[in-house]
């Protein structure tokens, strides 16, 4: 049987695309190219589904929630936070999985951030 062999894309629609896209690059540094390339540090990366009525995503109107990993959360969040971010006070720590922290985009999409064991 083939099987996919990883993310190949993350697609979100937007009023201003080009406001949403300079937020995630000015914000998270997730520094894509013209064509939307971006070319991820390796590691790992988690597939879940959620109950439809689980609160974790935010609003239940968001169906999917986008994940990064960061090398130091208190520091992302942080640096959010200095920028004007609407970053979630709560942070929570998973045994053996890591810690996680969230912020808000400009568009009211919940990401969350996640810093691995």
């Amino acid at each position: 049987m083939e099987h996919v062999l990883g993310i190949g894309g993350y697609f979100m629609r937007a009023a201003d695309p080009s406001a949403l896209s300079a937020w995630y690059r000015d914000r998270l540094g997730l520094d894509a190219d013209e064509n939307g390339l971006w070319r991820q540090e390796a590691g790992p990366t988690v597939f879940a589904t959620f109950a439809s009525g689980t609160d974790y995503f935010g609003s239940r109107a968001q169906r999917t929630m986008l994940n990064f990993r960061v090398r130091d959360l208190d520091a992302m969040l942080a640096q959010l936070r200095a920028a004007g971010a609407d970053v979630d006070e709560e942070t929570q720590d998973m045994e053996g999985v890591g810690r996680f922290g969230w912020v808000t985009d400009p568009e009211g999409n919940r990401i969350e951030l996640w810093q691995p064991v």
